[in-house]
């Protein structure tokens, strides 16, 4: 029995067993009319997110390839272990829950995962305040996750506390989890992405647990603007050519403090700007329906 390494562009997989054709027959992944509405949405879902070009197409390269393990097993053909143990990388805002969500659709399509659904948690959720109470914690989370997804964002939090911190419990808990549930839910570990290099650094025995990393890069101007448009357009609102000036002066302004907000800052300008707007709005004596739909610059603040 071989040795026989997977590459794909962006991550590795490394030192997997080629598994013996197998003699049985295979377990049957049918694909149901929901389950090909779910993929499509997905896929759509997916393709629609503006920017990530490199993120999107590691997700397409993992989707294709889970997908191909199982027809092959169907087959009869030498599988790999679907091993997507991930990390994701990147400042806040930049769309990691959101693609790990896309992600959970996609695999549950397939029949990779039974649900597909995500559990997000961070450091609270799973540290507890005694011996026991940790381990106890993250089992708990672990139980809700299976057939899906278990997000930890801030994962590097885990282990900041010092020796009488139950943060190095908690990852113990989710190695042993990782191996009691194999194949029956996907971890992803989330954060900054200094952070999470110094975090697997300092967990030598954690980096060949996860053999996909993904990093998320920060959005560039344009790509926050673009974003900020389609949220006012969802929202069934429209901005003015003013209003859209003064925002790209403000995304302008912070563009050296990323860490802040990317998306996030974006979604909450918006949110505030349709606060401002309807109090303006609501002090008018004839309110039209372009006056209900419109955000001006007057509606955006600064600060």
């Amino acid at each position: 029995m071989g040795i026989w390494p997977v590459f794909f562009e962006g991550y590795k997989f490394e030192g997997y067993k080629i598994e013996k054709k197998s003699e049985d027959k295979p377990k049957e992944v049918t694909t149901t009319v929901d389950d090909k509405k779910l993929q499509e949405e997905a896929l759509k879902e997916l393709n629609s997110l503006i920017g990530l070009n490199k993120v999107k197409e590691i997700i397409q390269e993992i989707y294709a390839f889970s997908q191909l393990q199982i027809k092959r097993k169907k087959e009869g053909l030498a599988t790999e272990p679907i091993v997507l143990h991930m990390i994701f990388k990147g400042n806040p805002g930049t769309g990691k829950t959101t693609v790990a969500r896309i992600l959970g659709k996609l695999l549950k399509s397939i029949g990779v995962l039974e649900k597909g659904h995500v559990v997000e948690v961070e450091r609270a959720d799973l540290v507890g305040e005694y011996i026991g109470h940790t381990a106890h914690r993250v089992r708990e989370n672990v139980k809700k996750a299976l057939g899906g997804i278990l997000f930890v964002d801030e994962a590097y939090s885990l282990a900041r506390g010092g020796e009488k911190d139950f943060g190095k419990e908690a990852i113990d808990t989710l190695v042993k989890e990782m191996e009691d549930n194999r194949n029956k839910f996907i971890l992803i570990l989330a954060g900054y992405k200094h952070e999470m290099e110094y975090f697997l650094n300092t967990n030598p025995g954690l980096r060949s647990r996860f053999p996909i990393q993904i990093d998320f890069p920060d959005y560039t101007i344009d790509e926050l603007l673009q974003i900020a448009e389609v949220m006012v357009k969802n929202r069934q609102y429209k901005l003015t050519e003013s209003a859209k000036r003064k925002l790209m002066k403000i995304l302008i302004r912070d563009d050296n403090s990323r860490e802040i907000g990317n998306a996030r800052l974006v979604r909450n300008i918006i949110e505030r700007a349709i606060r401002k707007q309807a109090v303006r709005v609501l002090n008018k004596i004839n309110i039209t329906k372009e006056d209900l739909i419109t955000i001006d610059s007057i509606d955006i603040r600064e600060d």
